[in-house]
């Protein structure tokens, strides 16, 4: 039998840590321009016993998001054993192109792809290299493509990559800021005969919601009363009907996908779900095992990043496993056969899940 299989992944995680600490001298404002009327320190603890954010990691000048992708992606290769010349298809999920520092303004042509393509010195012209615009879900769904592509006979072998320097497009002024990291993560999906290990991704689901939810997450103006109707535009979001919208759709989605699979919840070894905030990432977990009639989740079923690393937003799901598969997250570790998933939520409003067998 053949299934589509990940044979290597990759990560770039920027040098710089930026603390919570480093934000008590902030200023921050609620979204009609006036000053929070808190200390930032508690403004900082509040924040940190919500999300679980400690500090995060910005890319230094040098990196930009196709840089970074063209590192994970390098450590992808190695670690597949693949020949580059090979790869059918290079998709890049990113959200707001290369930004230079500063400028706020979005370089999206050529596409992030093909410059990773030519910083990989991949010469086939065969190699067919894009881009995915779907929120924080779109690294998970690009692998979905992928495996789309695989079996409808137009690809074997795809490189997969999930990039963002969203530190370059944030209101330092907006307390929401303190969420948003760098970073980038890549895997190679080809086909395989697994036999009897009956490895790879054995189910998928994916929705999208774009009535009113649509602009749940997008660009906005400066919260800070002197930046604001400037015309430069940051990241926003409302968190609060993000939060409700995940904690209704996601477990449903991650529902669909695991029934799809014929696996049951007890076969469910670990959920790789997308690092935006913990105390959310936890209540869409317990939510999930209540539509199977479980109120308690198991322990060690969700390992986290999101502590070290904050939200890369497509980064985070091929950055956490590529740590857990390194053994690089204390008390995860994973075993051939393991059946996981992994889950994501985003801007469009956007979800989706895989089913996929180690």
């Amino acid at each position: 039998m053949k299934r589509n299989i990940i044979t290597g992944t990759g990560i770039c995680i920027p040098p710089f840590i930026r603390k919570n600490e480093d934000f008590i001298n902030s200023t921050f404002y609620n979204e009609d321009g006036v000053a929070i009327n808190k200390p930032a320190a508690q403004i900082i603890e509040d924040f940190r016993k919500i999300t679980g954010i400690e500090e995060r990691r910005y890319a230094d000048p040098s990196l930009n998001a196709s840089s970074m992708a063209a590192i994970a992606a390098e450590e992808a290769i190695r670690a597949s054993g693949i020949d580059r010349e090979t790869i059918d298809q290079i998709i890049v999920a990113h959200n707001y192109g290369d930004l230079v520092p500063g400028s706020f303004q979005p370089d999206t042509v050529p596409s992030l792809a093909s410059r990773v393509k030519f910083r990989l010195g991949i010469r086939n012209p065969s190699c067919v290299a894009y881009d995915v615009l779907f929120g924080c879900p779109g690294w998970l769904q690009g692998l979905i493509q992928a495996d789309c592509f695989i079996k409808a006979g137009s690809a074997s072998r795809c490189l997969i990559i999930g990039t963002e320097t969203l530190s370059r497009i944030i209101d330092d002024s907006d307390r929401d800021s303190m969420i948003f990291a760098d970073g980038a993560g890549a895997a190679i999906l080809e086909t395989s005969e697994v036999g009897d290990r009956n490895q790879g991704i054995m189910s998928t689901a994916a929705r999208s919601d774009c009535g009113d939810e649509t602009f749940f997450i997008g660009l906005g103006t400066s919260y800070s009363p002197e930046a604001r109707g400037c015309g430069t535009g940051y990241i926003k979001m409302k968190g609060r009907k993000v939060y409700e919208y995940a904690m209704k759709h996601v477990p449903e989605a991650m529902k669909d996908c695991l029934d799809k699979s014929g696996a049951t919840i007890g076969d469910l070894k670990m959920v790789f779900i997308h690092q935006a905030n913990e105390k959310m990432d936890e209540g869409i977990l317990k939510a999930f095992y209540k539509l199977y009639g479980i109120d308690k989740m198991p322990e060690n079923i969700m390992p986290m990043s999101i502590h070290w690393l904050g939200n890369s937003s497509v980064a985070t799901v091929p950055t956490l496993y590529h740590l857990v598969k390194q053994q690089q997250v204390e008390g995860f570790d994973l075993q051939e056969g393991d059946l996981i998933m992994f889950a994501s939520v985003g801007a469009g409003m956007n979800i989706n899940a895989v089913c996929y067998r180690y």
